[in-house]
């Protein structure tokens, strides 16, 4: 269980890659007194800014080798928001994301549908351009008076 927006409590599922490291954690971290995965210097819960510090730490120290991160900000909902895209691109499935994220209603999760250009790519040669008709557009009489009309003092 994880703890959310709004403190609502959301069930993940984990590969079975994330779950074995997070055994492998555990096992290394030892014994603390609270039941939260991640815990601070203390041994108490990490806070929000705790986990935004320990990956601001990280960031730049791969910024090191990775030079599109230099002087960039990443932050946790960054990280949501990345996930939520790749999973898009791979299930190709707005309401597995909606139901990934904890979302109540899947309008929320359209943003990630304007997000990703290659959604918008496939969705414009999915459909059949319309025929244009070739030739010289004359404009009706009565259009051109009316935009003299509006043009005259």
């Amino acid at each position: 269980m994880v703890k959310g927006k709004g403190r609502r409590e959301r069930c993940l599922p984990l590969w079975k890659e994330t779950a074995r490291d997070m055994r492998a954690w555990l096992s290394v971290r030892g014994p603390v007194r609270v039941p939260e995965l991640f815990v601070n210097a203390e041994g108490a819960a990490m806070t929000r800014a705790g986990f935004e510090y320990v990956l601001d730490k990280h960031v730049r120290a791969a910024a090191k080798t990775c030079a599109s991160l230099d002087g960039r900000s990443v932050s946790p909902h960054q990280l949501r928001h990345s996930c939520a895209v790749i999973m898009l691109q791979a299930t190709r499935d707005i309401r597995k994301v909606a139901l990934w994220l904890g979302h109540a209603d899947v309008r929320t999760t359209e943003v990630y549908l304007r997000m990703d250009p290659s959604e918008k790519l496939e969705a414009v040669e999915a459909v059949v351009p319309p025929e244009l008709r070739r030739g010289r557009f004359r404009a009706p009489d009565a259009l051109i008076a009316s935009l003299m009309a509006d043009s005259a003092p």
